[in-house]
């Protein structure tokens, strides 16, 4: 994920210390159920589609912008799945960030799936019986999405 221009700001004053973000993710289906993946471009992995918020943006519009920034689909955000701390991330340039992560489950409504940015090397769509390996903190995220059941979140101790 490139760089925003705000957090760069931040980061002039901050240095590389934690920064607490918001995420937001999108679980994106088609109309015959399959999953939308990127293979990111940072890692090589493949993963569910995310970003940041942009200052001022509300969170399912950034989950409908990065979809289409990352894939070229255009897609509606349905509902929220999840809402989760992430666990804090160090970057290869030393720069420390957690993020709230904000999940949604997107349906597809248009477009053609394509690398749209520099972010991925591929994007395709899979069917949720025959997915690559993902992260665990993806397969919760899609567990969710898949499940028809309230916004999910980590109980209290």
């Amino acid at each position: 994920m490139a760089t925003p221009d705000f957090i760069r700001t931040i980061r002039a004053d901050a240095g590389r210390q934690l920064l607490w973000l918001p995420g937001v993710s999108a679980v994106v289906f088609d109309d015959d159920g399959r999953l939308l993946l990127g293979r990111r471009a940072d890692s090589g992995r493949w993963a569910v589609l995310a970003g940041m918020p942009e200052p001022g943006e509300q969170p399912a519009a950034c989950a409908v912008r990065e979809v289409f920034e990352e894939t070229a689909v255009h897609c509606v955000a349905e509902r929220i799945v999840l809402v989760r701390a992430m666990a804090a991330h160090t970057y290869p340039n030393g720069d420390i960030c957690q993020f709230m992560d904000i999940a949604f489950r997107c349906r597809a409504v248009g477009g053609t799936a394509r690398v749209n940015d520099d972010e991925s090397l591929e994007v395709a769509w899979f069917d949720v019986s025959a997915l690559p390996e993902l992260p665990e903190h993806d397969l919760l995220r899609i567990e969710h999405a898949l499940a028809d059941e309230p916004t999910w979140f980590e109980p209290v101790p």
